[in-house]
């Protein structure tokens, strides 16, 4: 047997092992990922807008645990991700992590009809205690979605439920009213007042309306409204009788681009488009749809999910 072909007859041989085995491991594959756990369900949602999208809370809050120091505070006032803070939590333990939240006051706003919402609380970030010292503990700061001021409150991490994503419907920019809760966008996060997916807002519709996180409201203004400009609803060509002929040619005396005259014969006065809207009945418009995140008493924070334009504040709710 000549070198040649022994190194063709070897070559061969090496193929057909390495099919065999390369069909061994395809076919043992499956198997062996059958025991893997299932992956976890998409969320609508996730980081900051789950733990830093603020409440509206008519409770009362806890103001005994607070920052008290820096560890670099000779520097400056602002702290944020990866800084190491001091906390008067003297009952913690190391690997604890808490919520850090700044009460920014009162909510008062023309935007509801209910006597009092309560306070805005601000949730800037949180922390994870690495040191207790007695009196007071050491943590660094492990999200920080503001900056942390000294005086801002600590309290226990809340562990949040966060709705599924599910496939939904095409938003039904025409849909009935469903007869459920109905109440105001109010505010916000970051004061922001011209609206779009993804924003955090608060409504005035909390525990007390039958409210629960996961429920989706749909957001709405009556029909004409909504504009942040003065809309003049005045006619562009007035009703003039006379001079719109030419001087050479003497047409008739009337416009034929001004709006319709009332009357059967076109006698009256001119139907203007503030006259034309009076007397309809109630249409709204659908602008967007958002989902719930947070229930408090009296109002819950939510997520626009989708928009048709944009969404402002005092904007109309209600719960699909």
């Amino acid at each position: 047997m000549s070198f040649q072909r022994f190194g063709k007859i070897g070559l061969a041989s090496l193929f057909a092992g390495a099919c065999f085995l390369g069909s061994t491991a395809s076919a043992q594959r499956p198997s062996s990922m059958a025991g893997d756990v299932a992956p976890r369900p998409m969320r609508v949602t996730e980081g900051n807008n789950v733990h830093c999208a603020g409440y509206v809370t008519s409770s009362s809050i806890d103001t005994g645990s607070r920052l008290v120091g820096g560890y670099n505070e000779q520097d400056g006032w602002f702290y944020s991700e990866g800084q190491v803070v001091y906390l008067s939590a003297s009952g913690a333990k190391v690997g604890d992590v808490f919520s850090v939240v700044r009460p920014r006051g009162q909510v008062k706003t023309k935007w509801t009809t209910k006597a009092s919402l309560g306070m805005y609380v601000q949730e800037v970030g949180s922390v994870e205690v690495i040191r207790m010292k007695g009196d007071h503990a050491v943590a660094r700061v492990k999200r920080s979605c503001d900056n942390f001021l000294l005086g801002d409150l600590v309290r226990p991490m809340e562990n949040r439920e966060v709705p599924a994503f599910t496939n939904r419907p095409a938003l039904d920019l025409f849909a009935d009213a469903s007869g459920k809760a109905r109440g105001r966008l109010f505010m916000a996060r970051d004061n922001q007042e011209v609206l779009s997916r993804e924003n955090i807002v608060y409504v005035d519709l909390g525990a007390e309306d039958s409210v629960k996180v996961g429920d989706y409201m749909t957001v709405f203004r009556p029909l004409g409204k909504g504009n942040p400009f003065e809309n003049d609803e005045d006619e562009s060509v007035e009703a003039r009788n006379r001079n719109f002929g030419s001087f050479e040619y003497k047409g008739g005396e009337f416009s034929n681009q001004t709006a319709r005259k009332s009357g059967e014969n076109a006698r009256g006065r001119v139907v203007t488009t503030e006259k034309a809207k009076e007397g309809r009945p109630e249409i709204r418009k659908v602008v967007g749809e958002l989902v719930v995140l947070n229930v408090k008493e009296r109002t819950a924070t939510a997520m626009i999910v989708r928009n048709a334009q944009e969404i402002h504040t005092g904007d109309w709710v209600e719960v699909q």
